[in-house]
């Protein structure tokens, strides 16, 4: 994913499906200079990460 559609679906009230590393993810804020995405999975908001947005996939 290129970090202008995460910054487009992290500002979308509609909920898109986008996996990181095959599980169901929330992108809560993109970080475009360094291509970065701060997310969390559906099932754990608790578990917050920093990955590259490269690694997202939109479904």
């Amino acid at each position: 994913m290129n970090t202008i559609r995460a910054q487009e679906i992290a500002a979308s009230p509609v909920m898109a499906n986008v996996t990181f590393n095959d599980v169901p993810i929330y992108i809560q804020h993109v970080d475009e200079t360094n291509e970065i995405a701060r997310i969390f999975p559906l099932d754990e908001p608790q578990k917050e990460q920093t990955v590259p947005v490269a690694q997202l996939i939109e479904h």
